[in-house]
């Protein structure tokens, strides 16, 4: 990049990405909405992704703990909160082992990862790495995959509740969730990369953020349709359904 994009340019840059490379485009996720899977395969989904859930306080944290903004503080705790949960408010990771409570799965073998795939694992612990390690504008722009997410999770609640006997209203409450958090959440984290991204090269850092976090959720799913639906080569130690 060798100019500087108005703010709105870079916008429209940002949303083009996601457009193209958001992860609801992936095999996996079509089979999943279209109750294409069995319930094996959906406790695969759903044991992996709790890796992913469980680490976005962890990625939170390490965002915060270099941030010498109070006031980018003072907003960006609250998604600490909202996954870990406070006083009475269970917390996004709670409604989430809800949803694999109600999947039949042992909820201390969820919380230890010990079932997820190696690709899982790395994946997002590159994530809560890129985070840590990246500038600041980088390591918010890498969260607008959040722009994206409430269609995805609109079409998973339809979808799940329309085509699986063994899911139920009540095991979806984390997507609902995620309706109105998700929004609040991506307006800020674009505001803040459109306001502090000032440069061609902080541009450039900001969209190469996004893409590498479409990558982050593309290769999870890669690694379950892989393990799970074609070839099915489950790695050793990986959760097999038919064991579960």
């Amino acid at each position: 990049m060798t100019k500087i994009l108005s703010p709105e340019e870079l916008e429209e840059e940002l949303r083009a990405i996601g457009a193209a490379q958001y992860h609801d485009k992936h095999p996996f996720h079509k089979l999943l909405h279209g109750g294409k899977l069995n319930k094996g395969q959906v406790q695969a989904w759903a044991l992996n992704r709790y890796c992913y859930q469980s680490a976005v306080p962890r990625k939170d944290a390490a965002l915060m703990s270099r941030c010498h903004d109070r006031d980018l503080r003072r907003e960006w705790i609250h998604r600490i909160t909202d996954h870990d949960g406070q006083g009475d408010e269970e917390g996004g990771i709670e409604r989430w082992l809800v949803l694999t409570d109600g999947l039949g799965l042992d909820r201390d073998y969820v919380i230890s990862r010990k079932g997820a795939l190696p690709e899982t694992v790395f994946a997002v612990e590159a994530y809560v790495n890129f985070v840590r390690d990246k500038t600041l504008v980088e390591a918010v722009a890498s969260s607008l995959t959040e722009l994206f997410a409430p269609s995805i999770h609109k079409e998973r609640i339809s979808g799940m509740l329309e085509n699986y006997d063994f899911i139920s209203d009540d095991v979806m409450a984390y997507f609902k969730r995620r309706l109105t958090q998700a929004p609040r959440d991506a307006n800020f984290a674009l505001e803040y990369c459109k306001q502090n991204a000032r440069t061609p090269e902080a541009q450039q850092g900001v969209l190469d953020a996004l893409r590498f976090k479409t990558h982050v959720l593309w290769a999870q799913l890669d690694a379950l349709y892989l393990a799970y639906v074609d070839p099915g080569m489950i790695p050793p130690g990986a959760f097999v359904p038919d064991a579960a």
